[in-house]
């Protein structure tokens, strides 16, 4: 661990490169899909994001548009990084969420959106039937674990299959356009998870880094739209809304979750790094960025 100080650090650091699409900081030649979506975010802001944060969110895009993720994310929220509550609402694929009861303080732009178990969630805007009944996923990156026995996502009609995430006594249940739950014997972990169908018969899961299969069939999916922090019913109603913390999540097509797993914890870590200490990330290893981070988190700088 970093001592409380850790002045001088800096020049110690290892740069080994970690795949990044640029060979250093500044932004010339950022994907194309990567600088819309920060020039959202810094309108929305009204002031501009660091070079560090700018290169992280660079090298996401440009990571799943490499690893072949990047075309089945369809509706989509890096909801950190931004310097705005506004700004991190700006949607890095699809439509914008529709906010209920957010105030700024509910943001941190390391950690993400802390819903508060009652009235605050999002409205994707991405309906569940959107996504073919056996071509669909969604994920989220959990920063604070719910506490109160809620749903993370989902969305149900009243008649057609369900999809969400629910943590119920320490487990995780899920369904993905199904009417059985698949359970996850764990402690409701942080960390990003997520669920994929790409069959009929099965749908994959996967949370703190482990795979599941779930031998659950798909039913046609609701018609509703996906609730984030909740479980949208027939329309408009939120359904258990989460006390947790989230700052990404993805809807859309299926996908490798072990790729998307890799890419949004990698900018989570990321993001930090940067905000952190103003540097880039670029060509930082995840061994140093993890152990700056981790000395930053107990109240260590590198000043």
């Amino acid at each position: 661990m970093l001592k409380k100080t850790t002045r001088g650090m800096t020049a110690g650091m290892t740069r080994r490169g970690v795949g990044f699409a640029t060979g250093g900081g500044g932004g010339a030649g950022y994907d194309t899909d990567a600088q819309a979506y920060i020039t959202l975010v810094e309108a929305a802001d009204s002031q501009s994001l660091e070079t560090g944060v700018k290169d992280a969110i660079n090298a996401f895009v440009v990571g799943c548009k490499s690893d072949g993720i990047w075309d089945a994310i369809k509706a989509s929220c890096i909801l950190a990084g931004a310097r705005t509550l506004t700004g991190a609402l700006q949607p890095l694929v699809g439509t914008a969420p529709q906010p209920y009861n957010f105030v700024s303080g509910d943001y941190d732009r390391k950690l993400g959106l802390e819903g508060d178990g009652a009235t605050k969630y999002l409205d994707s805007n991405r309906a569940d039937d959107a996504s073919p009944q056996n071509d669909r996923h969604f994920a989220m990156y959990v920063t604070t674990a719910d506490a109160t026995d809620n749903i993370y996502m989902g969305a149900y009609d009243g008649s057609n299959a369900v999809t969400q995430r629910f943590i119920s006594s320490g487990n995780t249940s899920w369904r993905l356009s199904g009417t059985t739950f698949y359970n996850v014997n764990s402690s409701n972990p942080t960390g990003f998870a997520g669920a994929s169908r790409a069959s009929s018969a099965s749908f994959q899961i996967r949370q703190a880094s482990t795979d599941y299969t779930a031998s659950v069939s798909s039913a046609t999916p609701s018609t509703t739209n996906f609730g984030v922090f909740c479980r949208l019913d027939s329309g408009t109603t939120p359904t258990s809304p989460s006390d947790g913390r989230l700052s990404f999540y993805s809807i859309g097509e299926a996908l490798d979750l072990a790729l998307l797993d890799t890419r949004v914890t990698s900018l989570m870590a990321q993001l930090a790094f940067a905000i952190n200490t103003g540097l880039s990330p670029v060509g930082y290893s995840s061994e140093t960025i993890d152990y700056v981070n981790a000395g930053y988190a107990a109240g260590g700088t590198l000043a």
